[in-house]
């Protein structure tokens, strides 16, 4: 399993992103941070290179010629 959380680890993730929250807020959210972090090495685990796809999508660039 990866590695858990510290609430130092997620303070600074949430100041990064220009919030400001309260220990309490950032208590809460540690349980939720380890499961999807979890998650995440999981499928990590389940997915390896030869599951990505071959190719992606743009949006950016059309699919085909507008007449």
């Amino acid at each position: 399993m990866a590695d858990e959380m510290t609430i130092q680890e997620i303070r600074a993730l949430a100041t990064e992103a220009g919030l400001n929250l309260p220990d309490e807020e950032l208590q809460r959210l540690l349980p939720g941070v380890a499961r999807a972090k979890k998650q995440a090495a999981e499928l990590r685990q389940r997915i390896g290179v030869d599951g990505e796809p071959a190719a992606t999508f743009t949006a950016a660039k059309p699919l085909r010629k507008q007449e």
